[in-house]
């Protein structure tokens, strides 16, 4: 069983920033890629950004250079930072791991106000 916690979530103004973490515990020995996709109430799931076992990164076009994707092995972790957030950036965030199987978190809202 393999367990995703994602926290980091919140309300926030916009212009400013925040750090969505997703810890990954249970029986996953390592992360392979890990992702965070995004659902905004009425629209589909889309990918946000994803990093690669080696490092490399890829971005939705609606966020680059405004958000960075990192792992930290050791700790089974995926961050998403967060800056110079827009209203439209308000959504449910999920954390998506790819090790044997994939797993999805559970989402963490993220509220942008204008």
């Amino acid at each position: 069983q393999v367990q995703l916690v994602e926290s980091g979530g919140g309300l926030v103004q916009a212009g400013g920033s925040l750090r969505l973490s997703c810890v990954a515990s249970g029986s996953i020995f390592r992360i392979n890629v890990g992702a965070w996709y995004r659902q905004a109430p009425g629209k589909q799931r889309e990918l946000v950004a994803r990093i690669s076992s080696g490092g490399s990164t890829n971005y939705a076009d609606s966020v680059k250079g405004r958000f960075t994707i990192s792992r930290d092995n050791a700790k089974k972790t995926v961050y998403l930072q967060m800056n110079s957030l827009k209203p439209e950036d308000t959504a449910v965030y999920y954390c998506n791991v790819v090790a044997l199987y994939a797993y999805w978190g559970q989402g963490t809202q993220v509220t942008v106000s204008s």
